[in-house]
């Protein structure tokens, strides 16, 4: 069984993955109410966890610390592997088509990646137009990109978080504990397309 994290965005999500199925899901809004431990415990009871996937950014600098500190600290007090996952990829496999996967970057931007590669943190206004959106966003950030004329893929349509991190996870690489490296925003947005 995996257990994937994801509170590196707007919201926060567990899911139990066994051989490709998700076992069991939980997405919340990000935040101190988003009781990790808690909800770890809960979904995941007595059950044995084999790997732990975590999404590792682009994303706030808590709440990726939150997600992957968790991941990290379960991961080796059962000696098991980790396998960070990329936030704006795990979004973008939520779905078979060519999109546009949006996360949170705060002040009113997003951080991108477009499906001709392209990555970058922009204002509502600067993002591609070539493609629908996908990813999780507080309703003003969803607002302001629904407002310049880029349409949201309805959540309802897309494959859960949980299935899309199962679909990473059959080429994602482990990693040794040490060497999880996250992307926040000055790391992402100093990256050249």
């Amino acid at each position: 069984m995996i257990l994937a994290i994801d509170t590196s965005s707007a919201r926060s999500a567990l899911a139990l993955i066994d051989d490709g199925n998700v076992v069991h899901e939980e997405i919340d809004e990000s935040g101190p109410a988003f009781d990790l431990p808690s909800r770890y415990r809960e979904i995941a009871g007595g059950t044995s966890i084999s790997r732990v996937a975590v999404a590792a950014g682009p994303g706030s600098f808590t709440g990726l610390r939150v997600g992957v500190s968790f991941g990290l600290g379960l991961a080796m007090g059962l000696r098991i592997p980790i396998v960070p996952l990329p936030t704006l990829g795990i979004q973008a496999a939520r779905t078979d088509a060519s999109v546009l996967a949006v996360a949170e970057a705060g002040r009113g931007r997003v951080y991108y990646q477009s499906a001709d590669g392209r990555t970058g943190v922009a204002e509502p206004g600067e993002l591609p137009r070539d493609w629908p959106v996908v990813g999780w966003l507080r309703p003003n950030t969803q607002s302001a990109l629904e407002g310049v004329g880029l349409r949201m893929e309805p959540d309802a349509e897309l494959r859960t978080f949980g299935a899309a991190a199962g679909r990473l996870l059959e080429s994602a690489a482990e990693v040794a504990y040490g060497s999880v490296k996250l992307e926040y925003m000055q790391s992402f947005s100093a990256r050249t397309p």
